[in-house]
């Protein structure tokens, strides 16, 4: 037997999360290895999916998509020389256990470098991170005068998004909730400007700032009243990427605020990654979040490290006031 997080029905992933005893996994299959699961993070979208419940309601589901561990044993199709070799896999549901089977593809080399708790979140967030940024690109002015406005540019893909275009030499304007947020972020970055949406003239400043460059992409995570502002900001031509909706709120928006401008809306999410990007272009990929975990494992903030027995607590973490970094689940 082995111990796993599971769910089965919808509701406060708090509540309904529980460590559950499950069987072993069975030998793995063609094309398989598998794992002994050392760590996985808890990202607020791990946290979406859980709130509507499993694909099969009442049917206890194992959660999660990313986790850290040591390749114990490989399946046929499979080079045994992988074993004892420590990867992150994602995006691979039913994640977050002791012991999973899952497709060699989905497994990402760690350096020796990194630690575990670096390595639980190496995948999804530097790629999106790194997804935001190719989208930014087609815009001709971006890497040029261009400036991308970075909301909630604390978080953790905020961060990497940030550190990403300064090593490509972007220049971002961060945008933060709080004067606190703002300060940190101004320590931890001396050289990116970062305005606090608590101050009542914050897109006056964003324009003060951008000191008439164009604005021609702005991130946003968040939505509601924000992303409003945010699309005014933008320049002409200008687009929204929006890449989550952690607001309740629609974002208050008026036809003629796309036409006049000719601004765009687009959104984004890596869940089409595997589906609708080359292989060739996935392994370049790969490469990349690999560097970007060896050369900024200090961008990966841990906000906090919880057993297994104690999801609910790391559950509730997640959204906790003042979070910085991601929770972490160790097995």
């Amino acid at each position: 037997m082995t111990w796993a997080i599971t769910y089965a029905s919808a509701g406060d992933p708090a509540d309904v999360l529980e460590a559950t005893e499950i069987s072993d996994p069975p030998a793995p299959g063609h094309g398989q290895i598998q794992v002994d699961v050392r760590a996985f993070p808890i990202h607020p979208g791990d946290l979406v999916g859980v709130s509507f419940g499993p694909p099969h309601p009442g049917q206890r589901t194992v959660a999660g998509l990313e986790a850290a561990g040591v390749v114990v044993a490989t399946g046929p199709g499979v080079d045994a020389a992988t074993v004892g070799s420590r990867v992150t896999v994602f995006p691979n549901p039913g994640s977050w256990a002791q012991r999973i089977n899952v497709s060699a593809e989905l497994a990402v080399p760690v350096p020796a470098s990194v630690g575990d708790d670096v390595a639980a979140q190496m995948v999804c967030n530097p790629l999106t991170a790194l997804l935001l940024y190719r989208a930014a690109q087609q815009h001709f002015s971006v890497g040029f005068d261009g400036i991308i406005l970075n909301n909630a540019a604390n978080s953790s893909v905020g961060r990497l998004f940030t550190v990403v275009a300064e090593d490509r030499q972007i220049g971002t304007i961060g945008v933060v909730r709080s004067a606190g947020r703002a300060h940190e972020l101004t320590t931890r970055y001396p050289n990116v400007p970062v305005v606090s949406t608590d101050d009542p003239d914050w897109v006056q400043r964003i324009r003060i700032i951008a000191d008439g460059r164009p604005i021609p992409v702005a991130l946003d995570p968040v939505g509601g009243a924000v992303a409003g502002h945010l699309m005014s900001l933008l320049s002409s031509g200008g687009t929204l990427i929006t890449y989550g909706a952690l607001a309740q709120e629609q974002i208050p928006l008026h036809a003629s605020a796309l036409v006049g401008g000719e601004i765009g809306i687009r959104g984004l999410t890596i869940g089409r990654w595997l589906t609708g990007v080359a292989p060739e272009r996935r392994a370049s990929d790969v490469t990349s979040i690999i560097a970007i975990a060896t050369a900024h494992s200090a961008e990966f903030d841990v906000a906090g490290t919880y057993p297994l027995d104690q999801i609910s607590a790391a559950a509730r973490h997640v959204h906790a006031p003042g979070k910085v970094g991601t929770v972490i689940v160790t097995t």
